[in-house]
């Protein structure tokens, strides 16, 4: 049984007539004919009998054909939902991306996109993790594209640099350290520290910083989202070397930049390398490029 039998099957449930059926469909009688014998021969059972130069459902026909086009009309409705998400010029775009990201970087990107091509439909779905869950995302295709850190041993990834966000040591106000103009690690290896947790893209960059000093910080807490950690800092619960990310001018903090340090946070545009992209999805990735870092 296949597609094309059942678009005959119904065709001609609905015109009772194999001339004209095969002539809508733009077959050959026989063709039709075949196709519905074969169809009939496969069930083990008639499903059109003739009444004069026409022909009917027998019975198992007329239950046949309620599903035959139920099931049509939800092949394509799935055909019309696919083509309205995947189409040149309209559809969805799935992304997903890390905290830090979440109040100026991707609302603007998308924004910026969206205001100089007002020609396109496009909507975008977005969901907020760690880098880990981003590229887990990735694998399984939840995302299209996904804006985070980059992972090590992720040959399946194409990560390309889009950006990047100073290092920064984050204080309570009012700290020992909120005066200085700058500030060594070295200085604020000297207090508690609130680190990122182990499957976060930043821990490898924080770690590095501090062993290159060959300091081992005292981490009083671990935490994976960025804003909660500007909170903790913020409520006194230790210092935290982070990205100067925009939530940190809300908060009780004092930023204080860090001397003889050069480490930032690249941020990446990660796509699968093997995943298929719809035309939006790869007109968005051509434009964030673009934009360069």
């Amino acid at each position: 049984m296949n597609l094309n039998q059942l678009h005959y099957f119904s065709k001609l449930a609905e015109v009772e007539h194999y001339t004209k059926a095969a002539e809508e469909l733009d077959i050959s009688q026989p063709t039709l004919s075949h196709a519905i014998g074969s169809l009939e021969k496969e069930l083990g059972t008639k499903l059109f009998e003739k009444q004069g130069r026409n022909v009917t459902l027998t019975k198992y026909g007329s239950i046949f054909r309620e599903y035959v086009d139920e099931s049509l009309h939800v092949l394509d409705s799935g055909v019309k939902k696919v083509r309205a998400l995947t189409g040149q010029t309209e559809g969805l775009i799935e992304l997903g991306y890390i905290y830090t990201l979440g109040s100026e970087f991707v609302p603007s990107l998308v924004s910026d996109f969206i205001r100089t091509h007002e020609e396109l439909k496009v909507r975008f779905h977005f969901t907020v993790g760690n880098t880990s869950e981003i590229i887990q995302g990735l694998k399984d295709e939840r995302f299209d594209i996904g804006f985070c850190s980059m992972a090590e041993r992720e040959s399946g990834i194409l990560f390309t640099p889009v950006g990047t966000e100073n290092l920064v040591v984050v204080v309570p106000k009012g700290h020992p350290l909120s005066y200085e103009k700058a500030v060594d690690l070295e200085q604020a290896a000297a207090y508690p520290q609130i680190f990122y947790t182990e499957n976060s893209g930043l821990r490898p960059v924080v770690d590095r910083m501090f062993s290159q000093i060959k300091v081992v910080p005292q981490i009083a807490y671990e935490i994976e989202e960025d804003g909660c950690m500007a909170g903790l800092v913020a409520q006194n619960f230790g210092i935290a070397v982070m990205p100067e990310i925009p939530v940190l001018r809300q908060l009780n903090v004092d930023i204080v930049p860090i001397r003889n340090q050069h480490e930032k946070r690249y941020v990446y545009m990660a796509r699968g390398k093997n995943t298929y992209q719809t035309p939006l999805v790869r007109r968005f990735a051509e434009y964030v490029k673009s934009r360069g870092m």
